[in-house]
Formats: C-alpha cells, sequence, structure tokens
C-alpha cells in the first residue's frame, strides 16, 4: 500500500502551537478504519483533524521546529501503514496517536544523544575535553535517564494523563474527554502522578 503525501502542519495553515482537535473519538475511530481499508481520503480528513497535536507534542519533546515536523511526518506514515492495529477497546484514537508521536520523539532524542555521545568518544580520543563540559552533558544525560526511569513507576492511567496534559497539551476537560473519565478523576491522577515523579526525582 502506497503511503500518501504528508505535509508540515504550516502547509496546511495550521499554527506550530497545539490547538483544539476538531474530531471525535468516534469520527476519528471510524477515519482509522476507512484508513486500514486504504482510503486516501479518509487519510486525509484524519492528518487536517490531528495534525496540530501530533506537531504540538512533537515540539515539546523535541522543541526543533525541523525535526518536530520530521516526526511529525513520521508519525502519520507510521499511523497509515498500522492503521488497522488501533484497537478501539483498549483506547481513544488521540491517546494512541499521542503515544506513537511520544514514542517517535523520544526516539529521536535517543538517535541525537547516540550521535553525540560518538562524537564525544572521537573527541576523548583525540585531545583532552574541558572538564566542565563533560560534567554538564553527563548530568544532562543523567537526568533524561532519571526522567525516563520515573515515568515508569507511574500507573498506566497516570502516564497516559500526564502525557496527554503536558506532551499532548490538552486541558483537564479534553483529558478527561479523550480518556472518558470525570474530570475531578483525571486531576486527581495528574496530581498523584506528578507527585510519585518529584519523589522519584528526588524533586522537593
Amino acid at each position: 500500500m502506497d503511503t500518501p503525501n504528508v505535509r508540515g502542519p504550516e502547509a496546511l495553515g495550521l499554527p506550530e502551537a497545539p490547538g483544539l482537535i476538531a474530531g471525535s473519538n468516534a469520527q476519528l475511530a471510524e477515519l482509522l478504519r476507512l484508513m486500514a481499508d486504504g482510503d486516501r481520503a479518509a487519510f486525509s480528513e484524519f492528518y487536517r483533524l490531528t495534525a496540530r497535536r501530533v506537531f504540538g507534542m512533537a515540539k515539546r519533546v523535541l522543541i526543533d521546529a525541523g525535526l518536530s515536523e520530521d516526526t511529525a511526518q513520521e508519525v502519520f506514515i507510521q499511523v497509515w501503514q498500522n492503521a488497522a492495529t488501533f484497537d478501539p477497546n483498549a483506547g481513544s484514537p488521540l491517546a494512541w496517536l499521542m503515544t506513537i508521536t511520544h514514542r517517535r520523539a523520544i526516539d529521536r532524542v535517543r538517535s541525537a544523544q547516540s550521535a553525540t555521545d560518538r562524537e564525544a568518544k572521537y573527541g576523548a580520543a583525540s585531545q583532552n575535553l574541558d572538564h566542565d563540559s563533560v560534567e554538564e552533558e553527563a548530568s544532562g544525560r543523567l537526568e533524561a535517564e532519571a526522567v525516563t526511569r520515573c515515568l515508569g513507576t507511574l500507573t498506566e492511567t497516570q502516564l497516559e494523563s500526564v502525557r496527554l496534559a503536558y506532551y499532548g497539551g490538552l486541558t483537564y476537560r479534553e483529558v478527561a474527554e479523550q480518556l472518558g473519565a470525570a474530570i475531578p478523576t483525571i486531576k486527581s491522577r495528574i496530581r498523584d502522578g506528578l507527585l510519585r515523579l518529584k519523589t522519584c526525582l528526588g524533586v522537593s
């Protein structure tokens, strides 16, 4: 199955910052079902409705707009190729999409870190490196590893809520709508998840 062309958010006149998603869960689920059958029009509509959110999450993780756009394109290619794997009983379409986006963005970070590590090793073999810069790099890597490790201590519901709120840029109400839970429940999940993260990271 050929992959449809995927353009960046600005090509559709979409802002870089994540905005409100226009499609309901039922609508997005139906579009995914049609995409699984090779419906390109369904893909275009799915992309139109979710491109801002995907680009917004990618940019929250990667910061760089160019890398974020490349990652968003990879996400939609993956969605087109794997639409049939979406299980509506396992979660909402947006939660599924945001999980794919977050993983893609993290993979980009890890790939960049690996390249940095290789360059650092080469530099260390050819010249003496400044102690402060080495210490700063090591510290930053350890902090990233600590965050990843501590995210793993959250429950599945806490992690999904925190990801949607802080990586997806959703409000409490939007998270509640996407996960089919009451707003107080979502607030409690996010609060408890952040407290657990702070405790794990040793942040007072």
